[in-house]
């Protein structure tokens, strides 16, 4: 399901924006920063490169995510089966790691990073 074009469209692309607005303050960024990271990603079907604010949590070299709600959300797809590459924009420097979806019940998915 696609929103691109719509009212949840529209308010998802605002929503995006304020967070990386959050993200990027000098006053809320740091705390901001602990919690929410831009996901930057190829579409594995367009080419694309695709960003994406998500909520985070880090152990050592392993990053989960959360996607909650997550039939109504797509990016996470491209990292089913044996998974894929994404860039994480995390405190100090972006990093790179190896992503993999995985269902763990309806409509809520667990992407695990390996950096």
């Amino acid at each position: 399901m696609s929103f691109q074009g719509t009212t949840a469209g529209r308010v998802i692309t605002r929503f995006n924006g304020v967070v990386d607005r959050l993200r990027s303050s000098r006053l809320l960024g740091p705390l901001v920063g602990r919690y929410l990271t831009v996901v930057s990603y190829t579409g594995r079907r367009s080419g694309r490169t695709f960003r994406t604010p998500v909520g985070y949590r880090r152990t050592g070299d392993v990053v989960s995510i959360q996607v909650m709600l997550a039939d109504t959300k797509n990016w996470w797809r491209n990292f089913t089966g044996d998974g894929g590459p994404l860039t994480l924009d995390l405190p100090g420097d972006p990093v790179t790691g190896h992503a993999v979806a995985e269902r763990v019940r309806e409509n809520r998915v667990n992407v695990t990073v390996r950096l």
